[in-house]
């Protein structure tokens, strides 16, 4: 066993784990934090995505020994603090556009639709059709066209 401290959410958490456990696990089950989902473990399906750094990842393919004390881990549950309001303005456009069906992905895909929003907002652009192409995502209920009008939607008021 090995302590292992990073940030998390805006906090520093430390936890006692072996090394090789993937920060999936160490998220959801010793943290707490159930918004990153388990869907493929095999960082396929991206149902995890979470943020490392201001950039998006998949914790079921990482181990918590590689995470740093310095590295900051932000899951959905700390999205909203990230820019000090109750909801992101990406949450808030998944409700305006009704996007979710079962719901399960769609922590992972606002996750990931909000690193590449920043993505392209760092390269001084708008996020375009190509770029929603890149979000690799699954949603197994089908409800793509309406993610795709929800980011667009989001990246306005981001």
């Amino acid at each position: 066993m090995g302590q292992h401290t990073f940030r998390l959410n805006g906090e520093t958490v430390t936890v006692d784990i072996e090394d090789d456990v993937r920060l999936l696990w160490v998220l959801r089950e010793v943290l707490g934090f159930y918004g990153p989902k388990y869907g493929c473990g095999i960082n396929v399906c991206k149902a995890c995505t979470s943020h490392i750094n201001g950039k998006a990842f998949n914790p079921c393919s990482v181990r918590v020994g590689d995470i740093g004390p310095d590295d900051e881990v932000t899951t959905i549950e700390g999205l909203p603090g990230t820019v000090g309001r109750d909801l992101h303005p990406m949450q808030e456009a998944w409700l305006d556009e009704d996007v979710a069906q079962c719901g399960y992905c769609q922590p992972g895909q606002i996750m990931a639709a909000v690193a590449k929003v920043r993505q392209v907002t760092e390269e001084g652009r708008d996020i375009t059709e190509a770029d929603l192409d890149e979000i690799r995502n699954i949603c197994r209920c089908g409800t793509y066209t309406r993610i795709r009008k929800a980011i667009k939607a989001g990246a306005q008021q981001m």
